[in-house]
């Protein structure tokens, strides 16, 4: 059983373990709210994940420590789990989906762990782990169903109220549910009050659905920028957990998450996952009522792959109408280029690419397209420059409003 004795035996062993990830005040997020953030994105492996793996496996046998140790993750879980068994000199064998991240299997690969990649997502991942456990002997860390990892991850809570006693409302990721888990029923133990919110992607609400429907379920596929989050079906504990102690749940779109994203390297010069940045979401777009409060957005991790980070911060930019790319026809001929850049030079944006495509198959032969990417201060600066063209009868035929 789940008890704050064991969440307290938690934070004891971790000390000095785990990194204690400061608080930060947010900066310009939302007006709804006095927000804070609680950055595990800086904990150690860059995920709150190492919390739950270090404590699970500091209460092992030495009969389990002399087999070794077996776990399946997206990424995040994965490194905690090969950091803890590193430090107790325990071998650690990872199954991870064979999609994940480059960044995140060479990061549990320089931990020592032995790395199993698997076809599919998550859960296929979790059944390959289960088969090899069952063929030699291992034991299973599992990324969230296990009490001993909820009880680690609930010294986040311990932490933050230490902090910031007086909070209003947490907002906390969910994936299959440790995190959220750990974290409610600490808030709540420590003080019913509180309001704890847990935030989905819309393309992976399998907890949100199980809540729901009063029964757990399983999606049939995932797919979703937030890959720490991106589980099929959530455990037993963690829907019990979820049940009881958790308020509401809510979903963010890819779009919500990518601005996110964006808003916190911009305003907190912090990198957050996809994962990690929903909690944020929900906050800035206003998914909760939190109108008045103190709240505590949790940031779960910050591994997000480098190689696409640019794509997820171009697509936050385009979001916000900070980027506006036109698809512009005209006549083939001298000057009309040079009439198009005119009036968006005067109009105060910066054009970043520009392509001219004389082979485009327009209504008019003697016509062609321009396409036009460009910075802009935000949406209405977008609409101002397409008038702008329009009012020199300049078709604008596309824009990315």
């Amino acid at each position: 059983m789940l008890t704050m004795d064991k969440v307290n035996d938690a934070r004891r062993v971790l000390e000095g373990v785990v990194r204690h990830t400061d608080i930060q005040k947010a900066h310009r997020f939302t007006n709804d709210c006095l927000l804070f953030f609680k950055p595990e994105n800086l904990q150690k492996t860059g995920s709150f994940k190492v919390r739950g793996a270090a404590y699970k496996i500091a209460k092992l046998s030495e009969k389990e420590r002399e087999k070794g140790v077996i776990a399946c993750s997206a990424g995040n879980h994965a490194q905690g789990v090969a950091l803890a068994a590193m430090k107790n000199n325990i071998k650690s064998i990872i199954c991870l989906p064979a999609g994940a991240p480059i960044s995140k299997i060479e990061a549990t690969k320089s931990y020592g762990a032995e790395v199993c990649l698997v076809p599919g997502v998550y859960d296929d991942a979790y059944k390959k782990a289960l088969e090899l456990r069952d063929e030699f002997g291992y034991t299973f860390v599992h990324p969230f169903d296990d009490e001993d990892v909820i009880a680690g991850q609930a010294t986040i809570a311990m932490e933050a109220l230490d902090e910031l006693p007086d909070i209003e409302a947490v907002i906390v990721p969910i994936g299959g549910g440790g995190l959220i888990s750990g974290v409610a029923y600490a808030v709540k133990n420590v003080n019913p009050k509180i309001k704890v919110y847990g935030v989905q992607a819309e393309s992976a609400p399998s907890m949100l659905n199980s809540v729901r429907d009063g029964k757990i379920e399983t999606l049939s596929s995932v797919n979703t920028i937030a890959d720490g989050i991106a589980v099929k079906t959530p455990g037993e504990n963690t829907f019990r957990l979820v049940n009881e102690y958790v308020d509401d749940i809510v979903t963010i779109s890819e779009k919500e998450i990518c601005s996110a994203i964006l808003a916190l390297v911009e305003r907190q010069k912090m990198i957050a996952e996809g994962a990690g940045a929903v909690s944020v979401a929900a906050a800035m777009f206003g998914k909760l009522p939190i109108q008045g409060k103190k709240v505590l957005s949790i940031i779960s991790g910050g591994n997000i792959d480098v190689t696409n980070l640019s794509s997820v911060l171009k697509r936050g930019l385009m979001n916000a109408g900070r980027i506006t790319s036109l698809t512009i026809e005209l006549m083939d001929k001298p000057g009309q280029l040079e009439r198009v850049v005119d009036i968006i030079s005067k109009s105060g944006a910066n054009i970043k690419e520009i392509r001219h495509n004389r082979a485009a198959n327009t209504d008019n032969i003697y016509s062609c397209y321009l396409n036009v990417e460009m910075e802009t201060r935000d949406y209405e600066h977008g609409k101002e420059i397409v008038a702008n063209l329009e009012k020199l009868n300049i078709k604008v035929i596309h824009n990315n409003d």
